[in-house]
C-alpha cells in the first residue's frame, strides 16, 4: 500500500495542485516546447508544494517513483529495442514484408499490409517501425499501382495498435506496472482488441483515406532497392525463423498467463510456465536467440553485431526518461493523496471507470501530442480504482488507457508530421487519413473494451 505524506492541504488544495500541475506540463510542452521528462519532473515538483509537502519529502516521492518505474519497465524496453534492431539490421523485417506482400493480390494487399504493420510492431518501437515501413508502403504503392492511402493506412494501423496496446511497448507496459495488472492477460486481452481494431482502423478505412486524400506515392527512395531492403548484409535469415523468433516473447507471456488460470500452484508446469514467461527472462531469452538465428543467419560479425545491439539503446534513452518522469509524477500523486481522491471521485461518478481512463488519456493525449506521457499519466490517476479490481479486470483499464492515448494524432505530435513529410502531403490531407484513423482506432478500441469487461 502506498504510504500517504503528511500534509497540510485540504481537499480543495489538492484538487487546485493536481488541475494546476496538469496544467503545467500541458504548458511547457505545446507552448514552451520544453522535453517531456523536464516537463513531468517540474509538475511534480508544482504538485508537491502547492499539496504542502516539504521539499525533502517531495524530491524523495519523485525519486522513488522514478526508480520503481526504470525497475519494473526500464530493462525490457531495452530488450524489446534490442530485438527490433536486429530484426531491422538482418533483414528480417524484409524477409516478412516480401514473404507476405509476395503471397497478396491487389485485392488482399491491404490485408497484407496491415499484417506486416502488425508482426513488425509488435516488437517495434512506433518511430522505428515507422521509418522502416515507409520505403516499404512507398514501393509496394509504385508496384501495385493501388493509391497510397490504401496501402499506407492498413500499415500505419497496425504498426498504431500495437504501440497502443500489446506489451512489450513502453507505454502498455508501464500502465501495466502502475496498475498491477498482470501481463500475460493484458498481452492477451490487447491480441484479442487488437484484431478487429486493425481491421477497421486499417484495409477498411483506407477505403475512405483513399477516397479523401486520392495522392499517388512521392518520389522518394527511388534509388533504394526494389524490395526496400533495410539490412545492413546481403544475406537475411528465413521467414519461418524470423517469425518464430518476433513470436517466442508472446507464447511465452501468453503460455504463463494460461498457467495461471488452469495449472494448479506449486506443481513444475506452473512454475516452469511461469518463469519463462516473466517478460524480462522471456525478453532476455528471444534477445539471445535472436542473435543466432537473425545475426549469425543473416551473416552478420561480432563487430557489426555489437554494434547494432549497442546502436539500439541511445534512440530509447528519451523514451525512457518519460517513462521514468512519468512513475514520479505518478508516485506524488499517490504519496500526497491526491491519486486516492481523484479515485474515490471517479469510482463514485455514474462514468464506468473504463470510460473514465479512456477521457483521461485523450485529454492528456490531445494537450501534449504524447502517446506515452498520456499513458503513464492516466495511468497514475487511474491506480486507486485498479487497486480494487482482480488482475483480469486490471487489465481493462490498461487497454482503454493505450486506446485513449492515440486518440486524433495533430500538429503537436511528431508523428503527424512524420507521416506528412514522408508521404509529401498537406497538413489539411494529413488530417483526413492519419489523424482519423488514429481516432478510428482509439474508439473502436475502447469499444472493444467496454464489450470485453461484460464478458469478461
Amino acid at each position: 500500500m502506498p504510504v500517504i505524506l503528511e500534509t497540510a492541504a485540504s481537499t480543495g488544495q489538492l484538487i487546485m495542485a493536481t488541475l494546476i500541475g496538469f496544467a503545467t506540463i500541458v504548458a511547457l510542452i505545446t507552448k514552451f516546447k520544453l522535453h517531456p521528462f523536464l516537463s513531468l519532473t517540474i509538475g511534480s515538483l508544482v504538485v508537491g508544494a502547492i499539496a504542502k509537502l516539504p521539499l525533502s519529502e517531495i524530491l524523495a516521492s519523485y525519486s522513488k517513483g522514478v526508480g520503481s518505474t526504470v525497475a519494473s519497465v526500464g530493462v525490457l524496453i531495452a530488450l524489446g529495442a534490442i530485438i527490433g534492431k536486429l530484426l531491422a539490421d538482418s533483414g528480417g523485417a524484409d524477409e516478412i514484408v516480401d514473404t507476405l506482400v509476395s503471397q497478396a493480390s491487389p485485392a488482399t494487399l491491404p490485408w497484407a499490409m496491415a499484417l506486416i504493420g502488425a508482426v513488425i510492431g509488435l516488437p517495434m518501437f512506433f518511430e522505428i517501425g515507422l521509418v522502416l515501413l515507409v520505403p516499404v508502403i512507398l514501393l509496394v504503392t509504385r508496384r501495385s499501382k493501388l493509391p497510397l492511402m490504401r496501402v499506407a493506412i492498413p500499415a500505419l494501423a497496425g504498426l498504431s495498435t500495437m504501440h497502443a496496446l500489446v506489451p512489450p511497448h513502453p507505454g502498455p507496459l508501464a500502465a501495466i506496472g502502475l496498475l498491477k495488472a498482470d501481463l500475460g492477460i493484458t498481452l492477451g486481452l490487447g491480441v484479442l482488441i487488437a484484431i478487429p481494431t486493425v481491421v477497421v482502423a486499417g484495409p477498411l478505412f483506407s477505403r475512405l483515406a483513399a477516397r479523401w486524400v486520392p495522392v499517388d506515392a512521392p518520389d522518394l527512395f527511388l534509388n533504394s532497392d526494389e524490395n526496400g531492403r533495410c539490412g545492413i548484409v546481403p544475406g537475411r535469415p528465413r521467414f519461418s525463423v524470423t517469425l518464430m523468433t518476433v513470436l517466442l516473447p508472446v507464447v511465452l507471456m501468453m503460455g504463463k498467463a494460461l498457467a495461471d488460470i488452469f495449472a494448479l500452484k506449486g506443481t513444475a508446469v506452473r512454475s516452469i510456465l511461469d518463469f519463462l514467461g516473466e517478460p524480462m527472462f522471456a525478453l532476455l531469452l528471444t534477445t539471445l536467440l535472436a542473435i543466432f538465428t537473425l545475426g549469425k543467419a543473416s551473416g552478420i560479425n561480432r563487430d557489426a553485431m555489437n554494434n547494432s545491439v549497442g546502436a539500439a539503446l541511445p534512440p530509447i534513452a528519451g523514451i525512457l526518461l518519460i517513462v521514468a518522469a512519468g512513475g514520479g509524477f505518478k508516485q506524488i500523486l499517490v504519496d500526497t493523496g491526491i491519486a486516492k481522491l481523484l479515485g474515490n471521485g471517479i469510482t463514485q461518478s455514474s462514468i464506468s471507470p473504463l470510460l473514465m481512463a479512456w477521457l483521461v488519456a485523450v485529454v492528456i493525449r490531445l494537450a501534449t501530442g504524447s502517446a506515452t506521457v498520456a499513458t503513464v499519466t492516466a495511468a497514475g490517476i487511474l491506480e486507486p480504482v485498479a487497486a480494487s479490481l482482480p488482475s483480469a479486470h486490471a487489465a481493462l483499464p490498461v487497454l482503454a488507457i493505450g486506446c485513449g492515448s492515440v486518440f486524433f494524432s495533430h500538429v503537436n505530435d511528431a508523428g503527424f508530421w512524420l507521416i506528412k513529410e514522408y508521404f509529401g502531403i498537406s497538413v489539411g490531407q494529413t488530417i483526413k487519413s492519419w489523424s482519423l484513423m488514429e481516432t478510428a482506432l482509439s474508439v473502436c478500441g475502447v469499444l472493444l473494451v467496454l464489450l470485453v469487461s461484460v464478458i469478461v
